[in-house]
């Protein structure tokens, strides 16, 4: 399988013969911005996949690295460096996670940013027609990070060109939380399994979480607060909850304006702060 960057990398586990094999086997998919993007908010397939015959995970990152934050051991770090620090990183934790395969696209974050990159799309195209899976993990167009939805955009696009609908599309949270969005719009994805684990595939990044961002704190933490704080009044049912929400209306309705849907549910988020605060006035 080609793709446009002959940076890219490429990883997939021994027990397949080729990437395409790999990518056959995926039941779910997680298509993120940058490294260590998808061992925080994908965790949900990763996990739910781990030790399992039937369920096989796999990542794409779409961009190399180069701008990582950096301190530490690492803050003499050329971008160059960082390039390979991230790349084998990233490599460790598919491993670390049993995934079946890692593609590394390896765009530069203003590569994709700026605009629709229509060599990022068809890249995402092969894959996605290649592996064709059930599950399909992202970032969500709320994200305050301009690449997170950059990707996402990209993402939908390429999904809308081969007309694929997954059993299940989730734009999930990263930098900036989906606790806003209201109860009944939320997927309250519930991660099994060890947490142990979640930690150690995030502290595979070590560049990050010891080069000034403790990433494996606080996805750790955002998963025990979105279980307690997500009601009220009652116990909780869940120990680790991350959110997202469904993406799938727009792959189902093509004429749906992703930025036009998105303002739907911060029109319903403005309603309720409004009707809650007018009672006493």
């Amino acid at each position: 399988m080609d793709f446009h960057n002959s940076s890219r990398d490429i990883f997939f586990d021994e027990k397949h013969p080729s990437l395409d094999q790999a990518l056959k086997a995926v039941t779910h998919l997680g298509v993120g911005a940058h490294q260590d993007d998808l061992e925080v908010m994908a965790t949900h397939g990763i996990m739910n996949c781990y030790n399992q015959s039937q369920k096989h995970f796999a990542g794409v990152t779409c961009t190399n690295g180069a701008g990582s934050a950096r301190a530490g051991a690492y803050k003499n770090f050329s971008n160059e460096d960082m390039v390979k620090v991230r790349t084998q990183e990233q490599r460790d934790s598919a491993k670390l996670g049993q995934y079946a395969a890692m593609i590394q696209l390896g765009y530069g974050s203003s590569e994709i940013k700026s605009h629709l990159n229509k060599n990022l799309a068809r890249d995402l195209e092969k894959i996605l027609t290649q592996s064709q899976p059930d599950f399909i993990y992202t970032h969500n167009m709320a994200d305050k990070h301009d690449t997170h939805v950059a990707v996402a955009m990209t993402l939908i696009c390429a999904l809308r060109e081969i007309d694929y609908i997954p059993k299940a599309f989730y734009g999930c949270e990263v930098w900036r939380t989906l606790d806003w969005l209201p109860d009944d719009k939320k997927v309250a994805l519930e991660i099994p399994g060890d947490m142990d684990l979640v930690q150690k595939l995030i502290d595979c990044h070590h560049s990050q979480t010891e080069g000034g961002k403790r990433y494996d704190l606080a996805a750790l933490g955002r998963m025990k607060s979105n279980a307690t704080f997500f009601e009220s009044h009652a116990v909780d049912h869940s120990q680790n909850l991350w959110f997202a929400m469904d993406l799938k209306p727009l792959l189902e309705d093509k004429s749906l304006d992703p930025a036009d849907w998105m303002l739907t549910f911060i029109d319903q988020f403005k309603k309720d702060v409004k009707s809650k605060v007018s009672l006493y006035l």
